[in-house]
């Protein structure tokens, strides 16, 4: 036994060392060690075991001698009545006893060998001859069929591994999984969730120790009011006044977290589609049960045909003997071996068939991270699918903390959280200093465009008045807000924002005007009708339902402050809802982007209005529920189909009208009874398609503003002189060929635009006009300018626009006071 064992050790040494299987299993071990659950790995050591039977075998095979036949001296015609079962059981019972004890009185005689006269050619011969015609095949080859049925095992168990449906699948998972276990941000992210929820519990047992104020005990509120919902997804939290350094990543290990994030969501979005991963693994798990099965059966069949001793029949013209008793030296063994062999098998489909048992046994189509998001506090990870689910079932059998830590790079929060992070930094304080501007109200104004977030560092400029932020991703307004003192108006473009309760607090309180623009009526935030300190509110987009196409404002109610309100959509009708304003609402202003605008009922309930503004709302007539509003001071009616207002006489019942805009219309007159509108102190009618102005126009003699630019006039009635109070007058881009000399009698005009007629002269009564500021006459065919001109004290080089050409013709002096001045 001894013997066997040293030529098996020796014979395994030469023929493939044992650190070469330790090397082949180890290759692939280390890289997708993760994907192996405990029977897959005992099933490869099992296969190193069974490929060791199988090289040995091979070895004992090619290097010592398979038999050693002798021949019969007994022949018959019925062969088959000779038979080599006597050498098998020749003193049998004997050798099996093996007593050391000594015989009293031995028996010891000389042996006689029986010569066959074969020399040792022939013995070869008939050793080869009877191998290969009368060995059994199983005991000849049953090394190699070791060896093949455990590459086989080997080759099914990493099959997977090397398809090309799936491997790629494997290697990026197997990337990314050991990249989001080693991220920094990782390890940072449980730990800040871990650090808050300490807090909580420390907040929730100080509540419980205080004593039973109900101003001590707020009931549960939700953190977050949502622009699209309004649900929770975590823990109340009160942003630090600054980071903690645990916080705080470079910049390089925040690229990769955030290039992790996109990784994991293409792989996710790639994997949940298909099972081929789940269906190869329990295809290949069934051949190798189909295969044990196989190997069970036809081996424990075939065993006993290894055989030791073996007969032979070889033609007697070759050497004399027809029959030969044969000893095939490595029987025994290889029959011990097979038993062995049947043994790791055996254990081994064991092995496949609980495999096939956790594969059809537990749902590994669907992952559920209930126990991370309850161990974590990250209550967004979702669950996942198909070939992604079963992955992570397979991660799990190896080490839980993998899914763990993985299922960080699936929440959103943790994405927000490392963009905020990666934000701050690019955008510090200082950064965002130089971007203050001053806007059309002179209020210092911050305006972001196009950032992937809103970094916390806005809020560490305490001195911004308005903060724009125009396609902006992913808007969370924390409590920190309460910082901005001078913040008094917001504009959202595009860019929908979620508000933190004590943000919501803050703003109700502090902000005075807010424009939002959004490009679905689901976009638009429902914590905008809680801001009861709101005075101006202006809305861009959609306010029409797609299937009733009519207003769908929620209640105003709350906003007891609003005083201007500007809708620019696409309406049918007046939102009814503007009714609950109605007693503080005093400027409307409504762009309908040139959709019919119908019903106006709702105007009627204004009674406190003194702005009104109907914009491209396709009106052909003067809607009539305008008439009904007493405190009405201005009304314009800018780009609709105004062909007639003959129904502006109905205006005088707005006694307090002071402004009437009707331009970028197409109206042709103005009928005399404008000269009811005493009140009127402005009125522009540009961009029309008017020929001439009526003089009872003139008899509103509080008019101080009239443009009728951009019309087909060819004069001016005289009555214009009437208008003794008249400080600026347009009247460019029309055919005026001459101008009234009563125009010059307007002493207090400042501003005269006359530009693009047909004027050939300027009356030299041009002095009259004292405080005239500005003179546009360009474009006309002058071919001189009064000296005069000079008279006009106010008027200065750059208050006169007309041809350098006329300038130059000027005498000296008045083109030096011109200039001088």
């Amino acid at each position: 036994m001894d013997g066997i064992y040293r030529a098996w050790c020796a014979a395994a040494a030469r023929m493939i060392p044992v650190g070469e299987f330790r090397h082949f299993a180890s290759e692939q071990n280390t890289k997708y060690r993760l994907l192996k659950p405990w029977w897959d790995v005992f099933s490869e050591y099992l296969c190193i075991a069974m490929l060791m039977i199988g090289v040995f075998g091979c070895t004992l095979q090619l290097t010592q001698e398979k038999i050693a036949c002798l021949p019969s001296q007994f022949t018959s015609p019925t062969p088959q009545a000779i038979d080599c079962s006597y050498i098998r059981a020749y003193r049998e019972n004997e050798t099996l006893q093996h007593t050391l004890v000594r015989p009293v009185n031995p028996v010891i005689q000389e042996a006689f060998g029986r010569k066959n006269d074969l020399d040792i050619h022939q013995y070869v011969f008939v050793n080869h001859y009877c191998y290969e015609r009368f060995v059994h095949w199983y005991a000849k080859y049953f090394p190699y069929l070791v060896v093949i049925h455990t590459m086989i095992f080997m080759v099914a168990s990493s099959f997977w591994f090397k398809f090309p449906g799936t491997s790629s699948k494997i290697d990026i998972f197997v990337t990314i999984l050991g990249k989001c276990f080693d991220s920094p941000w990782t390890t940072r992210a449980l730990s800040e969730v871990s650090e808050e929820r300490g807090e909580e519990k420390l907040v929730s047992w100080r509540r419980n120790t205080m004593s039973s104020d109900p101003r001590d005990q707020p009931g549960t509120e939700e953190e977050t009011v949502g622009l699209f919902s309004s649900v929770k997804s975590n823990p109340e939290k009160k942003y630090p006044e600054s980071q903690s350094a645990l916080s705080v990543l470079d910049k390089k290990e925040g690229e990769q977290a955030k290039a992790l994030f996109e990784k994991v969501k293409k792989f996710r979005t790639h994997v949940e589609e298909a099972d081929i991963l789940y269906l190869m693994y329990v295809l290949q798990t069934s051949l190798k049960v189909v295969k044990f099965l196989v190997i069970i059966i036809y081996t424990a069949v075939l065993v006993p045909n290894v055989e030791i001793v073996v007969r032979c029949y070889v033609p007697p013209e070759l050497t004399g003997f027809d029959i030969y008793c044969c000893n095939h030296n490595k029987a025994h063994l290889f029959s011990k071996l097979s038993y062995c062999y049947i043994c790791f098998v055996g254990v081994y489909g064991l092995m496949c068939i609980y495999a096939l048992y956790w594969l059809f046994h537990r749902p590994l189509k669907v992952y559920s991270f209930e126990h991370v998001r309850l161990e974590t506090g990250i209550g967004d990870i979702p669950d996942v699918k198909n070939d992604f689910a079963f992955l992570l079932h397979l991660v799990d059998q190896y080490d839980a903390l993998y899914s763990k830590r993985f299922a960080v790079f699936l929440s959103e929060v943790s994405e927000s959280r490392l963009h905020q992070l990666n934000l701050n930094n690019e955008w510090t304080a200082k950064k965002l200093r130089t971007s203050l501007t001053r806007n059309a109200r002179n209020q210092l104004e911050l305006h972001l465009l196009m950032l992937p977030g809103l970094p916390d560092t806005v809020f560490e400029i305490t001195e911004v008045e308005s903060l724009k932020l125009e396609q902006v991703k992913n808007v969370t307004i924390p409590p920190c807000v309460a910082k901005l003192d001078s913040l008094q108006e917001l504009s959202l473009i595009y860019c929908p924002a979620k508000l933190q309760l004590p943000a919501l607090n803050h703003f109700k309180e502090h902000l005075k005007v807010l424009r939002l623009s959004f490009e679905s009526l689901e976009e638009l935030p429902m914590w905008m009708y809680t801001l009861h300190g709101l005075e101006e509110l202006h809305l861009k987009g959609p306010l029409t339902n797609e299937v009733s196409r009519s207003a769908t404002l929620d209640s105003l109610r709350e906003l007891k402050a609003l005083r201007v309100l500007t809708l620019h959509s696409n309406l049918i009708k007046i939102p009814p809802t503007i009714g609950d304003v109605a007693l503080q609402l005093q400027r409307l202003c409504i762009n309908n982007e040139n959709v019919k605008l119908q019903a106006f009922s709702s105007l009627k309930k204004l009674a406190n209005l003194v702005t009104l503004e109907l914009v491209c709302c396709e009106l052909e007539r003067i809607p009539s529920a305008v008439f009904s509003l007493n405190n009405l001071q201005e009304l314009d009616l800018k780009e609709n189909k105004l062909t007639t207002v003959e129904e502006i006489l109905s205006l005088q019942h707005c006694r307090r009208l002071v402004t009437l805009r009707l331009w970028h219309n197409k109206i042709t007159y103005i009928p005399d009874h404008i000269s009811k509108l005493h009140s009127l102190e402005k009125l522009d009618v540009s961009w029309n398609k008017l020929r001439k102005v009526p003089s009872r126009l003139f008899y509103c003699t509080k008019l101080r503003h009239l443009d009728v630019s951009h019309n087909q006039l060819t004069s001016l009635p005289p009555e214009v002189g009437i208008l003794q109070g008249l400080q600026f007058f347009s009247a460019a881009f029309n055919s005026l060929e001459m101008l009234p000399e009563e125009l010059f009698s307007c002493k207090r005009l400042t501003t005269l635009i006359l530009g693009n007629n047909c004027l050939s002269s300027l009356s030299p009564r041009v002095a009259n006009l004292a405080r005239l500021v500005r003179l546009e006459i360009k474009g006309n065919r002058l071919e001189s300018l009064p000296p005069e001109i000079g008279d006009c004290a106010l008027l200065t080089h750059s208050g006169l626009i007309v041809e350098e050409s006329l300038l130059d013709l000027l005498p000296s002096h008045v083109k030096h006071r011109l200039t001088n001045d």
